[in-house]
């Protein structure tokens, strides 16, 4: 009876677990599908902004990759790093020439949700800007 417990539960946990979009454009696993990222919105142009999230996540964990999504245009920045062992993404796009949208994204390495990560970067990237 027990063995038959753990493998409907295992079962369902291989069943909830899947693939969420990131900010970036890419794909991750995911075991949660709760909210996963912050944004925010800076008065500063987008280089500035996107060397700032370099820099906190420099400063914060290790920075991975840094890249312009193929299906956008250079308008758009994103790079993904780890903070605290934290799969972190920013995705940085200028919405006008001098108005910039931040938006953080952050999943641990199972997959779940860790909005206070993506929120402590975000609010990280803020205090820099100011």
């Amino acid at each position: 009876m027990k063995t038959k417990i753990f493998a409907a539960f295992s079962g369902l946990v291989l069943v909830a677990a899947g693939c969420v979009s990131t900010v970036s454009g890419t794909h991750t696993t995911a075991l949660s599908p709760t909210r996963d990222y912050v944004a925010d919105s800076y008065e500063k142009p987008v280089d500035q902004v996107y060397q700032t999230a370099v820099d906190v996540i420099r400063t914060q964990g290790t920075l991975l990759t840094e890249y312009i999504p193929h299906d956008e245009t250079n308008t758009v920045r994103s790079l993904y790093g780890k903070v605290n062992d934290v799969k972190v993404w920013v995705r940085v796009e200028a919405v006008e020439p001098r108005n910039t949208e931040v938006t953080v994204q952050a999943r641990t390495k199972l997959g779940v949700s860790d909005i206070d990560t993506a929120h402590q970067v975000a609010s990280e990237i803020y205090a820099k800007l100011k």
